[in-house]
């Protein structure tokens, strides 16, 4: 492992990553940058702390995934739909949404009011691998809805506090749910907490937060897609899995190899070089 070596590339190409880390069997290895001080933009990655919390509530008995998603959305606006849109709805599960698995989907929603635009769509039966945020969304409402308290109360409650996550910003739809898809700030230091989490099968510095169990199944491949498989808004990543956020939000996590890798950046172009950089000099992969 030559970390000196990615950091080297990443000063000398002058690219916009505000920090990294390195661990090994829980144990911080290497450090670059601002890893603590600051929160940063996580995008995408919100999903996989919604995907954490969903679990908690699976184990807890709270959430049953493979129920009709209308089973767990306010009757305020279940009993208010279109009946061709009820119809739709009606053949998607809480699950479907996890894998991003229901067609028809924009990428994100839109207006006033999310919920009551979304459920004016008219989703597709077949399942195919549509990334979205709408799925997201949705399974961030059910959850809050399963829970009968505020969601981003939950998490505040059942992950950061565990974690000791103190430094955060998260943000919501305009009719006031947790946004389950995105608008969360977290550190680089923070963002690895979850990926060490996953990594270590759901205990953290010795105390069990999530099942083994509920992790196997969220992190293996539950939906094929040409990225190299989804599991429950997590990414396979090799013989691992990772965390991702557009603009090159990343934890990669290598269980059998005890590896936790983590960075925040803003990079607008969509290139390889710094992942390859750091499968070069990291993972020793050429």
């Amino acid at each position: 492992m030559d970390f000196e070596s990615f950091v080297k590339d990443i000063t000398d190409n002058k690219w916009n990553v505000f920090g990294v880390e390195v661990y090994k069997d829980g144990k911080l290895l290497h450090s670059f940058g601002d890893t603590e001080d600051n929160i940063h933009d996580i995008y995408s990655a919100t999903k996989t702390i919604l995907s954490v919390a969903l679990g908690i509530a699976i184990d807890k008995g709270m959430i049953d995934i493979d129920k009709c998603i209308l089973d767990y959305l306010p009757k305020e606006y279940t009993d208010n739909m279109k009946a061709p849109s009820k119809e739709a709805f009606g053949k998607i599960t809480v699950r479907r949404l996890m894998t991003m698995s229901v067609g028809g989907f924009p990428f994100r929603p839109e207006g006033d009011n999310w919920l009551k635009s979304v459920l004016d769509l008219e989703p597709e039966a077949t399942e195919v691998f549509n990334y979205s945020n709408i799925s997201a969304f949705l399974a961030g409402v059910a959850l809050d809805t399963a829970l009968g308290e505020d969601l981003g109360l939950f998490i505040e409650r059942e992950i950061f506090k565990p974690l000791g996550i103190t430094n955060y910003k998260y943000g919501r739809s305009p009719e006031g749910y947790f946004y389950g898809a995105s608008k969360m700030k977290l550190t680089v230091h923070d963002l690895s907490k979850i990926g060490i989490l996953l990594t270590n099968g759901g205990v953290y510095e010795g105390k069990r937060i999530l099942s083994e169990s509920y992790i196997r199944e969220a992190t293996s491949t539950q939906q094929e897609n040409p990225q190299g498989g989804y599991g429950f808004f997590i990414w396979r990543y090799r013989n691992g899995f990772s965390i991702n956020g557009k603009l090159k939000q990343k934890c990669y996590c290598l269980p059998e190899e005890g590896i936790v890798i983590t960075y925040l950046a803003h990079i607008e172009e969509d290139t390889p070089e710094l992942k390859d950089s750091m499968e070069k000099h990291i993972l020793g992969i050429t």
